[in-house]
């Protein structure tokens, strides 16, 4: 006998949109900055972090969808390895947004705070893949700069703040939908 789970349309829905925005985005977007290793797609990790407000699962599913964007739009795979590394900061950042997302999100001394600290979360995680490359354990990527300024200030330094930046538009939006994005998110995570 099969058990049959009722599938929260909602959330699926939801999901699905966000995805195929974090898909889009990276083909689309007309302002790109790159520097190999680094490259700064304005709006990329937005419908990440829209989705981080959500749940955890919808991050990681949306975050996994803007990797196959970058993939898609032929980006370098270190470029695409990197988009790849957003399910780290999305899972942590949505693990600590479940029971706080109201109190963070309403206070903008909270959520400067908490913005920073996940884009350290999330620097953290791209630099490790970009050092991969740079100290020659995968192919892929020769870098002639020496690493601190193509690793740490490029990449690191680069992503807290293209991070911060894109936080701060999907934090935009979010308030400006007001009081039915809170609601929607009690439905999907119920």
């Amino acid at each position: 006998m099969f058990i049959i789970k009722q599938t929260n349309t909602l959330k699926l829905t939801i999901t699905a949109l966000l995805t195929a925005i974090a898909i889009t985005i990276p083909m689309i977007m007309p302002i790109k900055v790159m520097i190999e290793p680094a490259s700064f797609t304005l709006a990329s990790h937005v419908p990440i972090f829209f989705a981080m407000f959500l749940s955890p699962q919808i991050a990681v599913l949306v975050s996994l969808g803007s990797a196959v964007g970058f993939l898609l739009a032929g980006f370098p795979i270190v470029i695409t390895l990197r988009a790849l590394s957003h399910v780290v900061f999305a899972l942590v950042g949505a693990l600590y947004l479940s029971n706080r997302r109201e109190e963070i999100l309403s206070s903008p001394l909270k959520s400067y705070i908490f913005s920073f600290w996940l884009g350290m979360v999330h620097a953290l995680a791209e630099v490790a893949v970009v050092s991969l490359f740079f100290f020659g354990l995968v192919s892929g990527g020769a870098y002639q700069d020496g690493f601190f300024y193509a690793i740490f200030l490029l990449v690191g330094v680069g992503t807290v703040v293209h991070s911060m930046v894109d936080f701060f538009i999907a934090q935009v939006m979010w308030k400006s939908l007001g009081k039915r994005m809170n609601r929607i998110a009690k439905k999907v995570t119920a």
